[in-house]
């Protein structure tokens, strides 16, 4: 009979059973303290599926669940040498509930040998971030993590045609906010990151993947192009500012009201005294008009309303599986709005609609205070999304007005 044995990690956590049972059984949940994208079906017999950016995933299957007090599921990550099993006992000690993880069936034989060590260190992160989740609603892994201040741009093989670029697979930025690591060390517009602390970069979560171990204040390399010239670069990393989260719907809907009532204004000075020719103008072919550059805010918006149905019901589809900037669908909406002032309206509507969205979440989703703060969180980071895009706008407004 071959042997085995196990790890045991406790953690005092001051929530309540029923909050640690969900976030254990709820995809959105796990995805706030534990891994990158999660699938649930928590029921005897009902799968569990776990991924990480860095490419590692956990096919699991629950294997019992006594709610508020027991879950138990099978676990085979992808290099393991076999299936293990996990079980997490709650228990209520006031206002705090005890977590007992127990990892077992872990091999004894020399493939196994530094795995139980690696069970240990991730359960004990885990449980500290469950922790601060549940108690803050912050996610360690997310507020220690250093802040490039980038906006990340579409790439494709037509895209690295038109700016010479010899790589089809890389992170192309929109822009570069001043004051930050990524605009400090040189970092502008078009160029394309391939590298960062010598991993290859070529989309969103390998980005995350390369600097998950960093942090502020460390420099690392970056390598990049700038048209058909590979560069390098040191960059300091940059600490993420962090914004205070209002503690009710109706403050969080308040601060967002004046960021939102900001950029309609900035908006409408972009197209003060603008002809609807200049404001149609391409400044080249797979570029955006000014008119293009508002479709694609109205769409972000209308994704800021899907992405918050999807957080409020705790079933959240992966960040990296949307379709792009599909330009069909831009012309389809500037077909739809076709005047200036068509276009800005449907923003504004939209502004509207959200911000009465915000003041409206239910009570019971601002008690979770991972998923309520990772909203207020995008609401307050800042206005670098959009304002990477005014400068757009004038840019091909300029184009329109030179030609």
């Amino acid at each position: 009979m071959s042997q085995e044995t196990q790890i045991q990690v406790e953690k005092s956590i001051n929530a309540s059973p029923s909050q640690i049972y969900y976030a254990f059984t709820n995809s959105t949940a796990l995805r706030e303290w534990m891994c990158d994208f999660a699938t649930t079906d928590p029921k005897a017999g009902g799968r569990l599926y776990l991924w990480w950016n860095g490419g590692f995933y956990v096919c699991a299957e629950f294997t019992s669940l006594e709610r508020d007090k027991t879950i138990a599921f099978t676990w085979k990550g992808r290099p393991d040498p076999g299936p293990t099993q996990v079980k997490a006992s709650l228990s209520k000690q006031g206002e705090r509930t005890h977590v007992i993880l127990i990892h077992s069936g872990i091999g004894t034989s020399d493939e196994w040998k530094a795995i139980p060590k690696e069970f240990l260190d991730e359960w004990t992160s885990s449980l500290e971030n469950l922790a601060s989740v549940l108690e803050t609603g912050q996610d360690l892994r997310f507020v220690r993590r250093p802040m490039l201040g980038i906006s990340i741009g579409d790439y494709n093989p037509e895209v690295a045609a038109r700016l010479g670029i010899p790589v089809t697979e890389g992170l192309r930025l929109d822009s570069t906010l001043e004051g930050m690591g990524a605009y400090a060390a040189g970092l502008r517009k078009d160029d394309v990151v391939v590298s960062m602390a010598g991993q290859a970069v070529t989309n969103y979560p390998t980005l995350v993947t390369a600097l998950q171990s960093k942090h502020a204040g460390e420099k690392i390399e970056v390598e990049f192009f700038r048209g058909n010239q590979r560069k390098t670069v040191t960059m300091e990393l940059s600490r993420r500012p962090l914004p205070d989260i209002p503690g009710t719907a109706k403050e969080l809907a308040e601060a967002v009201r004046k960021i939102y009532t900001n950029q309609d204004i900035e908006l409408d000075q972009c197209f003060a005294g603008v002809s609807e020719k200049e404001a149609d103008h391409r400044p080249a072919k797979d570029e955006w008009g000014a008119k293009e550059v508002v479709a694609h805010l109205i769409h972000s918006e209308r994704g800021t309303l899907t992405y918050m149905d999807e957080l409020i019901g705790g079933q959240e589809r992966w960040a990296d599986d949307d379709s792009g900037n599909q330009m069909a669908h831009i012309q389809a909406t500037v077909s739809t709005f076709p005047t200036i002032p068509d276009l800005l309206n449907e923003l504004k509507h939209l502004h509207a609609e959200i911000l009465a969205y915000i003041t409206n979440l239910p009570v019971e989703f601002v008690a979770r205070k991972g998923s309520y703060w990772r909203l207020a969180y995008l609401f307050l980071e800042g206005n670098f999304h959009p304002q990477g895009h005014y400068a757009q706008i004038r840019s091909a407004i300029a184009d329109a007005r030179k030609r």
